[in-house]
């Protein structure tokens, strides 16, 4: 007699072949929307209110560069008391209030901008939230009259020393959030606009890889060699640039995990400078986003370890203590911004998802969400996580 499954055994073996959900993972990325819900709307309001200003609104005199050229002056050089006139000279972690920062501010006003239209669109679905953003997009990557040029040949730059350095390449993280912004809204963004859009990036990767400042930054030895890691991999997601995604997963478990940190977990060349607080949180940050781009099922970066057990995870585990309780930190404090840190870092609400820690997520949601220092914003690779969530 031929026999034939009920529906109900049907059922049990279809859900035995299909993959499981991880319902704690779930449920802490379903915490996280709560959480940056009612924010996230109401700086899209403010977002919706905004005219886009790009590096052509303003320029400087010390600049090397023309009217569409990014520029920005290394944050801790002084002039010289001595030499009035002269060439700057290095004050580590103290930063001078009289260096150029329009271009740079203009940057992370753009990316807050497109960060907030971009979650309130993923939130909602409006796609009013799109067409504001277009026009800032435009304006940056596609207007003749006010884009920017696709390099940063004139950033950091010194009196006296350098027109522009390869450790100036950090000051466009601001453009993750823009890059992975485009990309959550591209579906209704108009075709031609978008293409013009990724070829802007396209050319900007092209000069990250073979310009002298971008291998300057790319072999730096420490958060500056995290960041070019970091932008390659958020720029090519972007532009659907395999080669150079696989170029940084590689470099992430031959270069960045292995020689960057300790065994222990630590970042030590961090952990030496003037400010060992908040340099490890950001070399942290870096770190974490950058598997977070990364990582796919097959290559699962928060799963990866190096033969002597340094791991994504591991870092994280070290910092922690010290991100829920700064009194146990065992260094000296911060020569600047010590009180102002830790806020809602990205490394925890990551890890957070990543491995199912509710403690982590727990400490993120304690923390600030809206920062109003200005250092603090520059120190934070991206700041709207519910675009990088998948």
């Amino acid at each position: 007699m031929k026999k034939t499954l009920s529906l109900f055994s049907f059922f049990l073996i279809l859900m035995a072949c299909s993959p499981k959900i991880n319902t704690n993972e779930s449920s802490i990325a379903k915490q996280t929307e709560d959480v940056l819900k009612e924010q996230t709307l109401k700086e899209a309001d403010w977002a919706m209110k905004q005219e886009p200003i790009t590096v052509t609104a303003q320029s400087s005199e010390r600049s090397a560069g023309g009217k569409h050229d990014f520029y920005s002056e290394g944050d801790y050089w002084w002039p010289d008391p001595q030499n009035p006139n002269g060439p700057y000279i290095q004050k580590d972690g103290l930063t001078n209030p009289d260096n150029f920062v329009a271009h740079r501010f203009a940057m992370i006003r753009f990316s807050k901008i497109i960060g907030a239209l971009a979650s309130a669109y993923k939130i909602t679905g409006d796609e009013k939230y799109v067409k504001q953003a277009v026009k800032h997009l435009k304006a940056w990557f596609v207007n003749p009259k006010t884009l920017m040029n696709p390099n940063l040949q004139f950033a950091q730059a010194i009196k006296g020393r350098f027109t522009g350095r390869g450790i100036g390449i950090i000051d466009t993280i601001h453009l993750l959030d823009v890059a992975q912004g485009t990309l959550v809204m591209s579906d209704k963004i108009n075709p031609d606009d978008l293409k013009t859009i990724k070829n802007w990036f396209a050319n900007y990767l092209q000069w990250l890889m073979t310009s002298k400042n971008g291998h300057d930054e790319m072999n730096a030895k420490n958060n500056h060699g995290t960041c070019f890691t970091l932008q390659i991999a958020g720029f090519a997601k972007l532009t659907a640039n395999q080669k150079l995604l696989d170029f940084c997963s590689s470099r992430y478990k031959t270069v960045l995990l292995p020689d960057q940190m300790a065994t222990d977990g630590s970042f030590p060349l961090e952990m030496a400078r003037t400010k060992p607080y908040g340099y490890s949180i950001f070399n942290l940050d870096a770190i974490t986003i950058l598997c977070q781009i990364l990582s796919t099922p097959q290559d699962n970066l928060f799963a990866f370890e190096t033969a002597d057990g340094k791991s994504i995870k591991k870092g994280i585990e070290f910092m922690y203590p010290f991100i829920a309780d700064k009194s146990k930190w065992t260094l000296k404090p911060d020569v600047m911004y010590w009180n102002e840190w830790p806020v809602a870092q990205p490394s925890l609400i990551f890890g957070a998802i990543a491995y199912q820690n509710q403690n982590w997520f727990n400490t993120w949601k304690s923390l600030e969400h809206n920062p109003k220092v200005a250092e603090i914003i520059r120190n934070l690779p991206i700041k709207y996580p519910l675009i990088w969530m998948n």
